[in-house]
């Protein structure tokens, strides 16, 4: 009966404690391997998405904004008036002056064309925007001026510019001045905008400068945040057909590119054999806001024709691109 007991009450030998212990290292190791790799494709897709969501909406954002290059209205006169342009506002405060002699917000009486669009790369072009710091070295900036549609209806916005348009003038003034005497004329809110990449903290960001009475220029607004670099190619039509003949970076549009490129159709021969602007190229490199630490990043990118080098760093990037045709062709073409 003693021994009975004894057999009973007898555990586990040394050997099976061991070899029990060992088999719950290797199920604990396994528990955790998958536990890492769920976490792993959760973070990986997870930063896809993001960068997939955030080049979308910089792009739709931009190209809303560019479609509509080329549009003043009811004036289908040859361009904006170079030598008397009819300017109601005040001097613009905060002003942001690009490149060329008559690219303010205002059109000026230089005799050169009125730049309604033109564009640089920080750190490679020449020049830049005035009124721009600390824009990321080797990104495009662009700076488009149009009208917004619909016609506006009153009262005015005072904190906004406008500007009235007949078939042959258009006069410029704000939505406090006293309305312009322009007969069959309608009433269009002017913009002014700069679409550039500065760094908040470490995370890159997509941002824009636009236009009010009282503040000018300076109001600066952050849109999408994850936006690396942005490259901008210009679709020229060089043989007035209304198709693009080539895609230019900002290094290759001349000074008289950059003039000609939104004037209306002009019976004038020289103005004729100009370029005209009729579709945008817009690639950005979006860029994930964290770090993950699995991943290494040794890819090298492709915006147009501009190569990023292989970052080397720990952080997710992805190429998007669209292609802007404006859609004002027969004002802007010849």
């Amino acid at each position: 009966m003693t021994n009975n007991l004894k057999a009973l009450q007898s555990g586990m030998s040394l050997v099976e404690l061991m070899v029990a212990m060992v088999i719950g290292l290797f199920l604990t190791a396994g528990v955790f391997t998958m536990f890492s790799m769920s976490s792993s494709n959760v973070t990986t897709t997870s930063q896809f998405n993001q960068l997939q969501e955030n080049g979308r909406i910089a792009l739709a954002i931009m190209e809303r904004d560019i479609s509509q290059l080329g549009f003043f209205g009811d004036y289908t006169g040859n361009d904006i008036d170079t030598t008397n342009p009819n300017v109601m506002s005040a001097a613009v405060p905060n002003d942001c002056f690009g490149g060329g002699a008559n690219n303010a917000t205002l059109p000026n009486t230089s005799g050169l064309q009125f730049r309604r669009v033109w564009g640089y790369e920080a750190g490679v072009s020449g020049v830049g925007i005035n009124c721009l710091t600390g824009v990321l070295a080797n990104t495009d900036v662009i700076q488009l001026k149009r009208l917004l549609g619909p016609s506006a209806s009153l009262p005015l916005n005072t904190t906004r510019h406008y500007v009235a348009t007949a078939s042959g003038e258009a006069i410029f003034f704000t939505g406090g001045q006293a309305l312009p005497v322009l007969e069959n004329s309608r009433i269009w809110e002017y913009l002014h905008h700069i679409y550039f990449i500065k760094n908040d903290g470490e995370v890159p960001v997509l941002r824009r400068r636009t236009l009010t009475v009282t503040n000018g220029m300076n109001n600066e607004e952050q849109l999408v945040e994850g936006i690396e670099n942005i490259r901008v190619l210009y679709g020229f039509d060089e043989d007035a057909d209304g198709v693009v003949d080539i895609y230019r970076s900002v290094s290759n549009v001349s000074n008289s590119m950059w003039e000609s490129a939104l004037m209306r159709p002009n019976t004038d021969i020289t103005l004729l054999t100009l370029p005209r602007l009729v579709a945008v190229k817009i690639y950005v490199l979006v860029r994930s806001q964290q770090e993950d630490f699995t991943y290494t990043n040794d890819v090298e990118y492709l915006l147009g024709d501009k190569t990023i080098a292989a970052p080397n760093d720990h952080y997710r990037r992805k190429v998007m691109s669209t292609t802007v045709i404006l859609e004002n062709p027969m004002l802007i073409g010849s």
